[in-house]
Order: C-alpha cells, then sequence, then structure tokens
C-alpha cells in the first residue's frame, strides 16, 4: 500500500507514521509513506497558502490552488486518480469496517486541511471520501490522517510481524477484545486465570470468546447490534449484573 499525504507538516507526519511498527513495515517495502508539502506549490512569493474568507469570518482559509497542484502532482506521477480522503468533522465516522474497505486500496491520498478550512471548490474536484475520526475539533488533518493511516495499514498483509492478530483483536466479530495476561503468573495478589495456564486451546479459546462478550457488554454495549452471538452467548447476556466484578 501506498500512502500520500498532501499537509502543511510533512515531518509531523512522517515522525510520527514512520515509528515502530509502520517504519519497519515500510523498510521491509509493504507500506509506502510519502508526505507532500502543500506550501512547496504556493503561488506567491512569500510562500502562503490561506488567505481571509469571502463574506469575513474569523480564522483563514486554505486556498484551492496550491491544494490541487499538490493533488496533481501525485496524481500525474501515478497516471490514475486514487480515492483523496479528507479529513474532516463533516465525515463518516471512521471504524474498523472502514479501515478494512480502504486497506484494500493500493493507493490513497490523505488530504489535511487546516486554519479553518479548505476552500470548498477544490473540495469538490479532488475528494472522493470525507472521513471523522470523532465529533471534536483538531487545530488540523494531521493527526487525524495519522490515526486513519495506523489503523489502515495495520490490516496489510506483512505489515504486523503475526498477521493473525490483526483478525483476532479488538472489533473482530464486532466485540472488543478479550483481556490478555503475561508473566508473572502473580503480580501483587493478582493472579492469571487458571484457563490461560491450561494448555487446553479449546478451553482458552471458549474463554476469550466469552470474556470478549463481557467486555462488550460492559463497555460498548452499541456493538453488540452487529455482533453475531450464539443462543448461549445471548444467556449470558441476560445474566450479567455490572454492579458486581464479572
Amino acid at each position: 500500500m501506498n500512502c500520500h499525504i498532501l499537509t502543511l507538516f510533512p515531518q509531523m507526519v512522517l515522525d510520527g507514521l514512520r515509528t515502530s511498527i509502520l517504519g519497519r513495515a515500510e523498510e521491509k517495502g509493504v507500506l509506502s509513506l510519502k508526505a507532500v508539502n502543500i506550501r512547496d506549490f504556493s503561488e506567491n512569493k512569500h510562500n502562503r497558502v490561506d488567505d481571509a474568507p469571502y463574506g469575513g469570518g474569523a480564522g483563514l482559509v486554505m486556498q484551492p490552488g496550491p491544494v490541487y497542484s499538490a493533488w496533481k502532482s501525485v496524481t500525474e506521477k501515478l497516471q490514475t486518480n486514487p480515492r483523496v480522503i479528507y479529513l474532516t468533522p463533516q465525515g463518516r465516522v471512521f471504524n474498523q469496517s472502514v479501515a478494512e474497505e480502504l486497506a484494500k486500496e493500493e493507493e490513497l491520498v490523505f488530504l489535511c486541511g487546516h486554519y479553518e478550512g479548505i476552500d470548498e471548490r477544490v473540495l469538490e474536484m479532488i475528494v472522493t471520501d470525507y472521513i471523522s475520526i470523532g465529533d471534536y475539533v483538531l487545530t488540523g488533518g494531521e493527526l487525524a490522517a495519522m490515526v486513519v493511516i495506523d489503523s489502515i495499514a495495520r490490516l496489510v498483509p506483512g505489515v504486523l510481524h503475526n498477521d493473525a492478530s490483526a483478525e483476532f483483536e479488538t472489533f473482530h466479530d464486532s466485540l472488543l477484545e478479550y483481556p490478555q495476561y503475561t508473566r508473572p503468573e502473580e503480580f501483587m495478589g493478582k493472579k492469571v486465570p487458571e484457563v490461560l495456564l491450561s494448555g487446553h486451546h479449546g478451553n482458552v479459546d471458549r474463554w476469550r470468546r466469552k470474556q470478549s462478550v463481557i467486555r462488550t457488554a460492559r463497555s460498548r454495549p452499541d456493538l453488540l447490534e452487529k455482533a453475531v452471538l450464539s443462543a448461549e452467548e445471548k444467556e449470558l447476556l441476560k445474566t450479567l449484573d455490572f454492579q458486581e466484578e464479572i
């Protein structure tokens, strides 16, 4: 997968994304992270890419010309028009299903706004997807783009050391991930559940599934609407009392 980020702060984006797992994936050649500095396409000698909004109002708006030119510099090399994701609170809310959808793309362009936003005309011309990471406002789209790219990239084969971990973790089957434990077996009086020490893989799998159902019901009951539950798991939900420790 090749990710192209159109931004005013390329170093901020690349320094963050190239840390840890994604950085190693790029070194292996299974992922490409490229940042395009929109300011390089400024149309004035001071490298400004913003101006006051027509109609008045506070703040500044990013001009359409530099944004379009930055996008064109990417698409001309690709000789195709990949999906362009604009990070904005006005977009559809990002979730695991959207991540899985986008992970199938070979090329993705991420547009990071700043100031009071970007001139609407260029958005209409180049953007294919409007995506939000939540109902709040950031100073720019860079952090949101990094969140989305991290979530998408880890689904690309070869990015994670163990590809299976991408499938059997949080939000698999619309359930939260089960509790995880490692050494030592006892920590400050708290012991690892006996079933995890048993070596019986079937019992471990059943325990983990049960804990995922319980944790989802406790913390994110809204997710259960999409979860495929067995008759036994549905009965389990009826017995739960979160006033007590489970």
